[in-house]
């Protein structure tokens, strides 16, 4: 929102949110009506066009999203090395109200403009037309526009929306109130509306005038440097009419240079160009080691068919929510089933986030494997090398942590990531896999004056260090199955052992749930009974009576921790895993340790240490 909102700032179709598309339909529907009366021979194929046109805009706008931040994550060429945070994209999530106010003035035009029906597929006088007309006309009157409306009076109550967005995206290009927007379409519409009132109109220069604006606005918020420089070494005059996204982003930190739209010879002929710009582009296609060093590598992986679109690089507005399974993304399938082919055919991790706390660089690195995969008694080798080669490479560039989350610590896969420390013994980084954090935030999520707990769920490396802690505490573990309590029983302390029994047919109002717990079990506590889960994973069955929920062991992260915009699989906002924050601590505290195999960290050393940083326990819900 503008500092001091003016008229028209709201967009008109806002309160229908998700169903604003319907905005589109009685055009679209027309167009197949004409489709079913007249034939595909006698139907005006332009006004048919402009749908494919919109969707095509739109996966346009999404590949710029993908790319920009997987190459930001990677921190290569990145221009602004500064993080957004989810106040930016929940400012940035309409930005398909664009691509839906210009299909319908695309609509219009087709109806009523003189000479905007049955449009030929080609013509080049109007390409050429359409280009004279937006390096003259547009260029000229955007520039002037532009400067206009960073005067107070406009910049206050329009402009400054967009410049809320220090660090851009792709989609901040058109972030602006609707007013502001209208008068860019306009703007943009003149080379469109001359060629048809000429005569001179093409179904396919219209669409790559379309594709180009939308490219050009993508390319100049993507915050990473992209242009090579031998283009202006074989061509020097180009740099007057084509910006760098180095050159934009100066407009976004520095505000009164670098007004242009794409091509900055204005800016040049009115001396309004930033005198750093050439400077910080030269400096932008420069890797600088020492920038893209890393501290802390996260070892994660894709866990549904639909969590792709989730996950950081995916849909913005899902990648800002907790996980949940939506029913149109059912509709997805056969993109999804692509993408799962494509990541289960690349042959490395990729890095899907980049964050800093206290000076330590830390990213996030995705196996390309989904949680099935790990079920998967033929696939385990090839998992364990993709593991494997990700660990060696985050050692190579320096990093002092490899946390492994979600199943890349399974025993049954690589004793919880001991396998890789045998076959490596003079690995430098320290292999971490989250237990200590994991089984203190469960501990310390039971209700204070809790006298007993049951345990139900299979008995993972988290599952006994919880109950060797309670034990220890004097507080009654009871377990419901009898296999598990007898493989159990033998690793708490003589002294303490009592306190962990079996029992069938427990009261506790507190269950401490892991993998493997079927619904019916679940139905055996009592209503009211806190759940506190002490795996990896949700439960698959929610009760939906007066039982209550914690989330996976996990907290909520402070302040300090920077550029943290998309949410870790199913859990809130600001809050991550155990298992993730483990490996932080590490650096943070430089701990040498590892925490592999069977050893777990003192849990209260790794707790306090957790407390100490900001890190809180998150509600219960």
């Amino acid at each position: 929102m503008a500092t001091n909102p003016g008229l028209f700032t709201e967009w008109p179709w806002k309160k229908l949110g998700s169903f604003k598309y319907v905005l589109l339909a009685p055009w679209v529907a027309h167009g197949w009506y004409e489709v079913a009366t007249k034939g595909w021979r006698e139907v005006d194929l332009g006004y048919i066009a402009i749908l494919p046109s919109l969707l095509l805009r739109m996966l346009h706008n999404q590949a710029w999203i993908t790319i920009s931040r997987l190459q930001n994550a990677r921190g290569r060429r990145q221009i602004v090395r500064r993080g957004i945070e989810f106040d930016q994209v929940d400012r940035e999530r309409n930005w398909d109200d664009q691509i839906i106010l210009s299909g319908i003035l695309l609509y219009l035009g087709a109806l009523y403009l003189p000479g905007g029906q049955h449009l030929p597929l080609w013509r080049t006088d109007g390409a050429v037309l359409i280009a004279l007309l937006h390096a003259g006309p547009v260029e000229f009157l955007y520039y002037w526009f532009h400067r206009a409306l960073h005067h107070y009076f406009l910049y206050t109550r329009y402009h400054s929306h967009h410049h809320s967005s220090i660090v851009t995206e792709p989609i901040t290009s058109v972030i602006h109130p609707f007013a502001e927007l209208v008068a860019y379409e306009l703007l943009f519409s003149i080379p469109l509306i001359a060629c048809a009132l000429t005569g001179t109109a093409s179904i396919i220069a219209f669409e790559m005038y379309l594709i180009y604006i939308d490219f050009m606005n993508n390319m100049g918020h993507c915050n990473f440097e992209l242009v090579p420089s031998w283009l202006f070494t074989w061509f020097p005059p180009l740099k007057y009419l084509m910006y760098t996204p180095s050159f934009h982003s100066l407009h976004h930190t520095q505000f009164r240079t670098n007004y242009s739209l794409f091509m900055p010879f204005y800016d040049y002929i009115y001396n309004t160009m930033d005198k750093s710009s050439d400077t910080l582009y030269e400096n932008s296609l420069k890797n600088n080691e020492e920038e893209e060093a890393v501290d802390v590598v996260h070892l994660t992986h894709l866990t549904t068919l639909h969590s792709i679109y989730h996950m950081r690089p995916g849909f913005a507005e899902f990648a800002s929510r907790p996980y949940v399974s939506r029913w149109y993304m059912r509709m997805m399938w056969p993109l999804s089933w692509l993408s799962m082919v494509l990541t289960w055919t690349y042959g490395s991790s990729f890095t899907v986030e980049r964050n800093v706390m206290k000076k330590i660089r830390m990213q996030s690195w995705a196996i390309p494997r989904y949680s099935f995969h790990y079920g998967l008694d033929w696939e385990k080798e090839a998992i364990n090398d993709l593991i494997e080669k990700a660990v060696c490479e985050a050692d190579k560039n320096g990093a002092k942590v490899v946390s492994l989350g979600l199943l890349n610590q399974a025993h049954t896969l690589n004793k919880s990531g001991e396998q890789y420390l045998l076959k490596y013994p003079k690995l430098g980084a320290r292999i971490v896999d989250g237990t200590s954090l994991a089984a203190a935030v469960v501990v310390n999520s039971i209700p204070q004056g809790t006298d007993q707990v049951i345990l139900a769920g299979n008995v993972s490396k988290v599952a006994r260090a919880v109950a060797q802690a309670l034990c220890k505490k004097n507080i009654k573990v009871m377990m419901t199955n009898k296999q598990d309590y007898h493989l159990l029983k033998p690793e708490i302390p003589e002294t303490v052992a009592d306190n962990l029994s079996f029992s069938k047919t427990g009261t506790a109002k507190v269950w401490l749930i892991g993998d493997g717990l079927d619904s019916a079990e679940q139905f055996k506590a009592q209503k009211g009974t806190l759940f506190i889960p002490y795996s990896q994973f949700p439960p698959k069955m929610v009760r939906k009576d007066s039982c209550s929920y914690s989330t996976t062991p996990a907290m909520a992260v402070p302040k300090t921790l920077q550029n943290v915009h998309s949410c870790e699989n199913w859990l809130p906002r600001r809050v991550m895993s155990a298992w993730r924050i483990t490996g932080i601590l590490h650096a943070l505290e430089g701990w040498n340790e590892h925490e592999c195999g069977d050893k777990v960290l003192d849990m209260d050393k790794v707790w306090s240490a957790a407390i100490m940083h900001g890190f809180c326990p998150v509600a219960q819900g």
